[in-house]
């Protein structure tokens, strides 16, 4: 028997001009697909031209400078639909798509498929469901006592992946996607009889469990910031009155 973590995967990954979801724009994605561990992945790149300046503070993580981006990017209007269309592809393919921190990323897709085509992610999922790996609610939620940071490159580090060019976006979700199959070999006992969907819908509960905490620390720690339950989409906020 192969089981999902032995076959098909696909991965997304986004660069941006900034960390809020509401506001902040793609400036570059990539979608990377493996069919089995070992083979050759194929990579889609996009770059965009977002339309809005460039922070230096974004330039400095991904190394995408404003004036590149003006004179080699794409208006960001074709680039969304294109890349709803793959990810819609891949699902009706039965590929899960991987995701470091879903949340981010596909809430951003959503966000920029309203901003320039007046759409929404869910659209594209309405007959053949989105089935997410997110590795960073999978390994917190299966060594959840384990110390340190778990972002994408502390991840890499436990779990033996190589990540070449961190912060590229195909370089990030290959890495993403390599984590899930060592995720899945690991925890295999624990994994192995369940399918992308019974994760996927195990996940959203995992995430909200994770968030709740992380709500209850921020909270002793005298912080105001607000936690998002949502996975692996944020819904849309409420329009102002």
């Amino acid at each position: 028997m192969t089981y999902w973590y032995e076959g098909p995967l696909a991965a997304f990954d986004t660069e941006t001009t900034g960390v809020d979801v509401e506001t902040d724009r793609i400036v570059s994605a990539a979608v990377v697909v493996q069919d089995a561990p070992g083979t050759r992945p194929r990579v889609t790149r996009w770059l965009v031209n977002p339309g809005v300046p460039v922070p230096e503070e974004a330039t400095a993580v991904h190394g995408l400078t404003e004036d590149h981006l003006q004179r080699n990017g794409r208006w960001p209007a074709p680039v969304m639909y294109e890349i709803a269309e793959q990810l819609a592809e891949h699902a009706a393919m039965g590929r899960p798509l991987v995701v470091m921190n879903a949340p981010f990323d596909l809430t951003l897709l959503d966000r920029e498929l309203s901003r320039h085509r007046a759409s929404s992610l869910d659209r594209w999922f309405q007959s053949v469901p989105l089935r997410v790996l997110d590795p960073r609610v999978l390994d917190k939620h299966l060594d959840r006592y384990r110390k340190g940071r778990r972002t994408l490159t502390d991840l890499c580090e436990h779990y033996d992946v190589t990540l070449q060019g961190a912060h590229d976006a195909a370089a990030d979700a290959l890495a993403a996607l390599d984590v899930v199959r060592a995720l899945g070999r690991r925890f295999a006992t624990r994994l192995e009889r369940l399918t992308p969907a019974e994760l996927h819908t195990l996940q959203a509960g995992w995430h909200a469990a994770q968030a709740r905490g992380l709500q209850a620390w921020f909270a002793r720690s005298g912080s105001d910031e607000i936690v998002s339950t949502d996975w692996p989409l944020r819904p849309d906020l409420p329009a102002a009155a």
